[in-house]
């Protein structure tokens, strides 16, 4: 896996104090903006707040940042 490159996995594992799908939000903003420039969307999240268009979501984060 080339360095730039996140999956949703690792990065919630790595991230144990993001307990909602809104902290996943902020902190996959904040991740994009520090230089990661891939991310693999490798499983759903699980979390009470998820909502059904969460793909789309977690990506929109990662490019653009928490809005």
């Amino acid at each position: 896996m080339p360095d730039n490159m996140t999956r949703l996995s690792d990065f919630i594992v790595r991230n144990p104090d993001v307990l909602t799908f809104a902290d996943l939000m902020t902190a996959i903003g904040e991740h994009g903006k520090q230089g990661a420039t891939m991310l693999q969307v490798d499983i759903k999240p699980d979390f009470a707040d998820t909502p059904r268009n969460w793909e789309t979501m977690v990506e929109n984060a990662f490019t653009w940042g928490s809005r």
